[in-house]
C-alpha cells in the first residue's frame, strides 16, 4: 500500500519532471495525483479544491505528502484534515513574493499568489527550495508583502522565523537524458545559439531579440538561432518581430517541440545557451543544454551567481552581452575549443549520490544504503 502521497497541481515542465522522477523511484510506496499544466493562475487559486476530491481517503496510509508550492496546503488540510498526520513536504520551483510584475494594477490583484505560499509555508513540516537565492528571496520579501495588509498586521518577524527554522536548500535533480550524453566536439560552422525558455516577460525575450536584431543587421554577423520554450497564454509581440526581420537561414528551429529526444538533440546542436531573464530561481532548461555541450551565457543576477560560480559564464550588462555573442559569432571556433564548460555533475541524480542520497531520506527510503542509482 502506497504511504506517499506526491501531488502536482501543476503537471507540466519542470513540475513534470520532477514528480515524474519522485514517482519512480519511490515507486510502489507512491501514489501520484496531478492536474493539467495549463491554466497557472487558476491552479494556483483553485486546485486544493480540486485535488481534495481526487485524493484518496488517507486512512492513516499516507505517511509522507509531497507538493510543489503551487497548491494551497492550508486549504487542501482544511478540506482534508484525514490528511494532517502525514509529513508534509513542500518544494518551491519559485516563489511569488520576487515574481516581476508588468504593471501596478497587476501587482493588487496578484497578492493572492504569494499569500497562498506563505500560508502554505506556514501549514508544511518540511519546506524545500532549489536554490538558496529562491529561500533568501521568499524570506526577505516576506516582511514587507505581509505588510501590504492594512492594520492590525501580521507579526512578520515570528512568521518569517517559524519558515526559516523548517526550511532547507535542495537543488532540483536532473533525471537522466533520453539520449546518451555524447558532445559533439566536431562543430563546423556559424555559431549556434539556444533560447529555451517560456515566451513569457519574466523571461525578458525583448533582450535577448534585440541584441540578436543587432548582431544581424548592425554587424552583418552569421549565427543560427534554436528557440525552444512553451506559450501558455499571448506571447509577447517580439517573437513575430523577430520572424519578420530576421532571414529563414538565420533559424535552426522556432517554437516548443514535443518530443524529449528531438529536444535533445538540438539542445547537442547548440555551441552557446543564453539567458536574459528576470526571474529565475533555478534554470532547469540551462542547465540540460549545459549538459548537452552548451556554453552558458547568463545574467550576473538572480540564481545565476550561485549556479554558475564560472564569471566568464555571467554578463552584467546587455552590452556585455552583446559584446559576448558578438566575440563568439565572429570566433566560434575559439569558443568550442578554449571556453570551459558548465559542470553539471552536482545536479545529476544518476550520477550524484549525494543529491539522491537527500531526497530519499526525506522519506526513509529503502535505498539509503544502496551505492545503485535508482
Amino acid at each position: 500500500m502506497a504511504d506517499i502521497l506526491l501531488i502536482e497541481g501543476f503537471y507540466d515542465g519542470s513540475h513534470r519532471s520532477l514528480i515524474d522522477l519522485l514517482h519512480r523511484v519511490l515507486s510502489p510506496r507512491s501514489m501520484l495525483i496531478t492536474l493539467p499544466g495549463n491554466k497557472w493562475p487558476w491552479r494556483a487559486r483553485c486546485s486544493s479544491l480540486i485535488l481534495s476530491d481526487l485524493i484518496p481517503n488517507n486512512e492513516n496510509s499516507f505517511k509522507y505528502l509531497f507538493s510543489s508550492s503551487i497548491v494551497n496546503l492550508s486549504e487542501l488540510i482544511s478540506l482534508r484534515v484525514d490528511l494532517l498526520s502525514a509529513k508534509k513536504i513542500i518544494y518551491f520551483h519559485e516563489n511569488d513574493l520576487a515574481y516581476p510584475k508588468q504593471n501596478e494594477q497587476q501587482e493588487k490583484r496578484d497578492f493572492q499568489y504569494g499569500y497562498n505560499q506563505i500560508l502554505t509555508a506556514l501549514v508544511a513540516d518540511i519546506c524545500l527550495f532549489n536554490s538558496l537565492y529562491n529561500l533568501n528571496t521568499f524570506l526577505d520579501k516576506l516582511g514587507p508583502f505581509l505588510n501590504r495588509i492594512p492594520s492590525p498586521k501580521p507579526n512578520t518577524q515570528q512568521i518569517r522565523q517559524k519558515i526559516a527554522n523548517k526550511s532547507k536548500v535542495f537543488y532540483y535533480p536532473l533525471d537522466k537524458p533520453t539520449l546518451s550524453i555524447q558532445i559533439n566536439t566536431e562543430k563546423t560552422g556559424p555559431l549556434c545559439i539556444v533560447w529555451p525558455h517560456r515566451w513569457e516577460h519574466d523571461k525578458d525575450p525583448e533582450t535577448f531579440f534585440s541584441v540578436i536584431l543587432e548582431l544581424y543587421e548592425t554587424y552583418s554577423l552569421e549565427f543560427k538561432l534554436i528557440i525552444l520554450g512553451q506559450s501558455y497564454g499571448e506571447q509577447p509581440s517580439i517573437f513575430s518581430e523577430v520572424l519578420s526581420r530576421l532571414p529563414s537561414n538565420y533559424i535552426r528551429h522556432w517554437g516548443f517541440i514535443e518530443s524529449k529526444s528531438d529536444y535533445e538533440k538540438l539542445l547537442r546542436e547548440g555551441d552557446v545557451v543564453v539567458s536574459t531573464a528576470l526571474h529565475e530561481f533555478f534554470g532547469v532548461a540551462m542547465l540540460e543544454a549545459c549538459r548537452a555541450g552548451c556554453i552558458p551565457i547568463v545574467p550576473d543576477r538572480l540564481a545565476y551567481t550561485e549556479l554558475y560560480p564560472n564569471e566568464q559564464h555571467r554578463y552584467r550588462t546587455k552590452t556585455q552581452l552583446f559584446n559576448k555573442l558578438k566575440e563568439y559569432c565572429q570566433k566560434p571556433d575559439n569558443l568550442r575549443n578554449k571556453i570551459t564548460k558548465q559542470d553539471t555533475f552536482q545536479f545529476e541524480w544518476d550520477n550524484n549520490e549525494l543529491i539522491r542520497h537527500q531526497y530519499l531520506e526525506l522519506f526513509q527510503h529503502e535505498s539509503l544504503n544502496s551505492n545503485v542509482a535508482t
